[in-house]
């Protein structure tokens, strides 16, 4: 039986960069990754890279054909990279294999070439997380059902798309799909979109989606779904009755959970949730001792720079002072990429109510900013949330142009505590989005 000091089952964003800072302290890794096809994780093979590249392309007026070719170039390079990058470490090995669980500290690994036992004194699990699919008849059996994964590698564009589900995944898939040509609808049991967002922003996204071509039916589920020779037929309840629509294909985009299945967890003493997901105190540790739980596994928000702030915690606690946790985890914000994207931070008008606290809100366009006439997209509501007092931002959602790199500003000073003040007297470069700050808090 080998016996390893440190193994970590998965080679996501926490993983592989874990592997990297364990090595450079000396110390022994193995590195388990059971698809050749995910070294580097989630986020660079089927996930944010990938997607936003598509998507970015979608709005250039690329071809689909041509755009999915940029996009598995641009995979299979960012692939290439970063198993190399963690492979060719000294003290680092990577093994492709699944890995399930013996004991707290034994795995059984399986490969083309047989069973192995292996030992090690620290396992760190970053086995991330996978599609939830729906109990719905006929979904499972159906060849016209696609997960974002299968969807992203489909060589054939769907002309006629329904998306189950709107959600950030499903939102992101239908304006990609309707800025490469296809007729999307969108089928939902909520009443409205975006529902934890500002409801004017999600008001004019759900407009603007529209006007794009997109369709919505809200207050709706699918009861059935049918493969025809050509596509499939799909079967929904609608607040008007039920109705049929043909569509080439569906995805489903209802969420994603731990991917823990195949580790067998009930062979340990590691406790997960109600969903699956590994409970982890504020350092990652399971209640199992010396093993850890990074990235979406642990049930947290499902982003790769979460991941990779995991990944600092455990570091800080093997290495460093020992001052790092989930607890005093960074503000962070997060982006939807539509067209313009939507990124938000800190707590909306309905969060600080319900807490009982004071605030006062500033809101603007941006169709008055120059950058967004020289894109051409002056589509935009810019609303921030401050304290009345000391002016501090307590939160802020950005619906315009290359609001996902505006709103790192945000980020910046709400972290630093800095006043709206610092925002409005800044001098940005022009023309920038950025600048819309200065007419934002114009208004304190």
């Amino acid at each position: 039986m080998k016996h390893f000091s440190n193994i970590i089952i998965g080679f996501g964003k926490a993983g592989k960069t874990l592997a990297g800072t364990l090595a450079k302290h000396g110390e022994e890794v193995l590195v388990i990754e059971k698809d050749p096809n995910m070294y580097g994780g989630t986020c660079i093979n089927i996930a944010c890279l990938p997607t936003k590249n598509m998507i970015i392309n979608a709005h250039r007026g690329i071809r689909y054909e041509a755009a999915l070719k940029k996009k598995n170039d641009l995979t299979a390079k960012l692939r290439n990279k970063n198993y190399h990058k963690v492979a060719d470490l000294s003290g680092v090995t990577v093994l492709t294999a699944t890995a399930e669980f013996l004991d707290d500290h034994t795995l059984q690994v399986s490969d083309n070439s047989g069973q192995e036992t292996l030992q090690a004194d620290r396992i760190f699990i970053n086995t991330g997380a996978t599609p939830v699919w729906p109990n719905i008849d006929g979904l499972l059996n159906s060849k016209k059902v696609y997960s974002s994964t299968d969807l992203l590698a489909k060589d054939k564009q769907l002309k006629e798309l329904v998306i189950l589900g709107s959600g950030p995944i499903g939102l992101e898939f239908a304006s990609m799909y309707t800025q490469f040509g296809s007729h999307v609808t969108i089928v939902d049991k909520a009443p409205k979109i975006l529902g934890k967002f500002e409801p004017e922003v999600a008001q004019q996204a759900k407009h603007d989606l529209e006007e794009d071509g997109i369709s919505f039916l809200l207050e709706s589920h699918i009861t059935n779904v049918n493969d025809t020779l050509n596509g499939v037929t799909l079967t929904i309840s609608t607040p008007e009755g039920m109705k049929e629509i043909q569509a080439d294909g569906l995805l489903v985009a209802t969420g994603r959970r731990a991917n823990v299945t195949d580790l067998h967890l009930e062979r340990t003493s590691i406790k997960t949730g109600s969903h699956g997901e590994i409970l982890v105190n504020d350092v990652l540790e399971t209640n199992a001792k010396d093993v850890y739980a990074l990235g979406d596994v642990t049930g947290g928000p499902q982003f790769t720079y979460i991941s990779l702030d995991d990944w600092r915690i455990i570091a800080n606690n093997l290495y460093g002072n020992k001052t790092r946790s989930r607890l005093n985890r960074p503000v962070f914000a997060n982006t939807i990429f539509l067209n313009p994207a939507i990124s938000s931070i800190g707590r909306t008008e309905e969060q600080l109510r319900e807490a009982g606290i004071d605030y006062t809100v500033l809101k603007i366009s941006a169709a008055s900013v120059p950058k967004a006439q020289v894109i051409g997209n002056p589509r935009s509501i810019y609303k921030a949330l401050i304290d009345p007092q000391s002016h501090q931002i307590l939160g802020t959602t950005i619906y315009a142009e290359e609001s996902f790199e505006t709103i790192n500003i945000i980020s910046l000073a709400m972290q630093n505590h800095l006043p709206a003040e610092a925002l409005r007297d800044q001098i940005y470069t022009h023309p920038t989005m950025t600048e819309a700050l200065n007419d934002l808090f114009d208004q304190i």
